[in-house]
């Protein structure tokens, strides 16, 4: 009897130990879930009028395995465009470019090109370097730069199967003047060919 009550005291005590450990304390923070995005738009609108030159990636499968399709840029010589980008979850009805709107702060656009594709910005973009020019046209209320809405103006020299990599950077409490592509997730990293003609 005696062996049986200590047994029973131990189960006790074993019991009560597992109900107190298992306090709101030990419940992992929840996480914030990254966006689905499986459409991405690229606009870009001749200023002077013309027709506006549409490519799209879409990702047939939302977050399977199966890779982005993206269809080639075909632009003008020695023309300005306006490009807009649009940034869909059609799985779920969501309009993710207004979401960046409203944390215009923690996101921006970093773009990377085929050297001298472009006259205006010249070079190669801004992925490897910040400072490199990018001709935004939005920015956020610290003066920062977004990317939704950028200008370029394609070279006078006709070009063809070239890379235009577009990377959106989700970069909460630490985007500024001077973050990088290297500084907080990427949200899109997509590299379209582009060809001048």
């Amino acid at each position: 009897m005696k062996n049986l009550k200590s047994y029973l005291l131990t189960g006790i005590i074993v019991t009560g130990g597992l109900f107190t450990s298992c306090s709101d304390d030990d419940v992992p923070a929840e996480e914030n879930e990254e966006e689905v995005i499986d459409l991405v738009i690229l606009t870009f609108i001749p200023q002077g009028g013309g027709t506006a030159v549409i490519a799209t990636a879409t990702d047939p499968d939302g977050e399977g395995a199966a890779d982005f399709q993206l269809q080639e840029i075909v632009l003008d010589v020695s023309t300005t465009y306006t490009l807009e980008i649009t940034v869909q979850n059609t799985e779920e009805g969501e309009n993710i470019t207004e979401e960046i709107e409203e944390e215009d702060d923690e996101h921006l656009f970093f773009f990377e090109f085929t050297n001298d594709i472009f006259s205006d910005p010249s070079g190669d973009g801004n992925v490897d370097n910040r400072s490199d020019d990018v001709n935004y046209n939005d920015q956020d209320a610290d003066g920062n730069p977004v990317g939704l809405s950028t200008t370029w103006t394609t070279s006078d020299v006709t070009s063809s199967n070239g890379d235009f990599r577009v990377i959106l950077k989700h970069q909460p409490g630490i985007k500024s003047g001077t973050s990088t592509a290297t500084d907080g997730e990427s949200d899109i990293d997509l590299t379209w060919v582009i060809n001048v003609e």
